[in-house]
């Protein structure tokens, strides 16, 4: 080996073992929760479909999903994730507080929008298991508009 050699050999064993210390780990460090939403909506419209939405401080909009309306029921489940930010340094535990504040249920058939609730959270829902919230009295939404 030539003296050359030794320098850059230095470097490349330096960043092979602090490389793994910088970057991100491959798994989650905050909790994935879920939340639950189950209802019936009289007055189906053709085609239409409950849309649900969860909203976090400050107005800002979170996750989302859709589901079908199958004889006058729906059942939809959210997931999201608590970290509401990632530690400066990978050693750092990350900060696992995020949670809506509310979660907003629509009727909807296209553009159109026949029926909305907005519920809050978490006090209009209960746990069911560590990690998945439910509704704690039955929705219903109304097709007419």
């Amino acid at each position: 080996m030539s003296m050359r050699s030794v320098p850059l050999l230095l470097i490349v064993w330096t960043l092979w073992i602090s490389l793994p210390g910088c970057v991100s780990r491959g798994y989650a460090q905050c909790a994935i929760y879920t939340i639950t939403v189950k209802g019936r909506v009289e007055r189906v419209p053709r085609g239409s479909r409950v849309r649900v939405q969860l909203h976090y401080p400050k107005a800002k909009s979170g996750e989302s999903g859709e589901t079908t309306i199958e004889d006058g029921t729906f059942a939809i489940a959210i997931q999201f994730l608590t970290q509401s930010r990632r530690p400066i340094l990978s050693n750092l535990p990350a900060k696992c507080g995020r949670r809506p504040t509310s979660v907003a249920i629509a009727l909807v058939q296209g553009d159109q929008e026949y029926d909305r609730v907005s519920l809050e959270f978490p006090a209009d829902f209960k746990m069911a298991d560590p990690s998945a919230y439910v509704l704690r009295t039955h929705l219903v939404l109304n097709g007419t508009p």
